[in-house]
């Protein structure tokens, strides 16, 4: 076999084997190991692919940044604070029509800025927001569909897993990275907002919920200034320190990620929402995170040098090339293909697997690498709302505790969300400097 064979043969194994259940590092790996060895004709190659891709991933400093983010994401869910930041999305946003959507969407913009996970967001979200609007009468639907499709805000406001992992892939700055996803964050969370907002005057029986003035008491009605303050005050502490550090030049991603989980554990402490028996388990939970991602990364790492080997990226560039299309019509198929992936696969999946191949073509054809990531992530992000895989929505079914809800009743009421997702990426693509003006 050629090494095109080879190459090609490999991407469709891999997404077989992942579709048919197979864990995602064991099928890069495999596939990877396997297509050196036969390129090669000896095993002795793929062993030491093996082992340098292992040495790189240990040995490198920037993957300090994924069990330092993780371990802060972890304190800031066990200090509570995603039900303080949405007690003050709540108060602030109540008054108007569909405002607890609204609010949801507030308090996980700014969650996302302390987390970083999507899983997380839509997990705690759904524990908090979800009862909240049911008890002011917003339907089922429209309660959890705004908890998923607000939960994609995780992986593109930093600090952002999905950011740092394809930083790492594509071998560009995380802080670069960070910066370039406020703004197309920001603009998602906007056009979430007004998605709501058009929802509740113009599909009023898929919203549901309370009129403005019918709502009274509970307490998100009762916060002073004074207790929104001192809810919000941990929050933007943490933000400083993480975010106005990197964007300040004073700390490196790493020390911003050690910095921030520091600082989340004394909140919790304060809080008295951390013991012993519970540090200890944030901390081993930190360990799991950190060894599935690394583990990722490695089997990704084994994975490009196997498509480098086969020429395969090099080869698919110039050919995208000698198609003579223009940019923006790859740019269009990529969505497509990034769109259909989602569908079957999860975000770090299709990251590992399509960029190392696009890369080159992007380069190419004098595209920006950071602005490909923002493009690449809220891409994939649209398949954590759309059938089959969808995680966030599994990720809601799993946690709420309603049996009137049904998976595709999340779905359902996600279906909108997605499409705006769509529509901002279009955006994204035709004005890059939306990402790019912080850089």
């Amino acid at each position: 076999m050629t090494g095109i064979e080879v190459g090609i043969a490999s991407i469709l194994l891999i997404v077989l084997l992942i579709y048919l259940g197979l864990y995602v590092p064991v099928a890069l790996g495999l596939v990877s190991f396997v297509g050196v060895w036969i390129l090669r004709g000896n095993i002795d190659m793929p062993i030491s692919l093996l082992s340098l891709s292992v040495a790189d991933t240990v040995a490198d400093q920037v993957f300090a940044t994924v069990p330092l983010f993780a371990l802060m994401g972890l304190f800031v869910s066990q200090a509570g604070i995603g039900k303080d930041v949405y007690e003050v999305a709540n108060a602030v946003f109540h008054k108007i029509r569909g405002g607890l959507g609204v609010a949801t969407v507030a308090a996980n913009a700014v969650f996302a800025a302390i987390t970083g996970s999507s899983i997380a967001s839509a997990t705690v979200f759904t524990r908090i927001a979800v009862p909240e609007m049911k008890r002011f009468h917003y339907t089922g639907r429209f309660s959890v569909g705004v908890v998923a499709g607000s939960s994609v805000l995780g992986m593109l406001i930093p600090p952002s897993a999905m950011l740092i992992i394809y930083a790492i892939v594509a071998e560009q700055s995380i802080g670069h990275m960070f910066m370039a996803g406020i703004i197309p964050g920001i603009v998602l969370a906007i056009a979430f907002g007004i998605l709501i907002l058009g929802l509740a005057y113009f599909a009023p029986n898929f919203v549901g919920g309370a009129q403005p003035d019918d709502l009274r008491g509970g307490e998100c009605q009762t916060l002073t200034s004074m207790d929104m303050a001192g809810k919000m005050f941990p929050v933007i502490g943490l933000i400083v320190v993480v975010l106005g550090g990197i964007y300040g030049g004073i700390v490196t991603p790493v020390e911003a990620g050690a910095a921030g989980s520091v600082v989340a554990m004394m909140i919790a402490f304060l809080k008295r929402r951390l013991n012993w028996q519970s540090l200890w388990k944030v901390l081993v939970d930190t360990g799991h995170i950190t060894a599935i991602i690394l583990t990722l990364i490695i089997a990704a790492s084994m994975y490009s040098r196997m498509l480098g080997v086969a020429a395969l990226p090099t080869t698919f560039g110039e050919w995208l090339q000698g198609l003579d299309l223009s940019f923006m019509a790859v740019m269009v198929l990529y969505v497509i293909m990034m769109v259909f992936l989602g569908t079957i696969l999860d975000t770090a999946s299709i990251i590992l697997i399509v960029v190392p191949l696009f890369l080159p073509a992007v380069e190419g054809f004098g595209g920006n690498l950071v602005w490909f990531g923002i493009v690449t992530v809220i891409g994939a992000e649209i398949g954590l709302l759309t059938p089959p895989l969808g995680l966030s929505c599994f990720a809601i079914k799993s946690t709420i505790n309603d049996p009137d809800i049904s998976l595709f009743d999340i779905f359902y009421g996600a279906f909108p969300f997605a499409v705006v997702m769509l529509l901002v990426l279009a955006l994204i693509i035709a004005f890059p400097a939306l990402s790019l003006a912080l850089v």
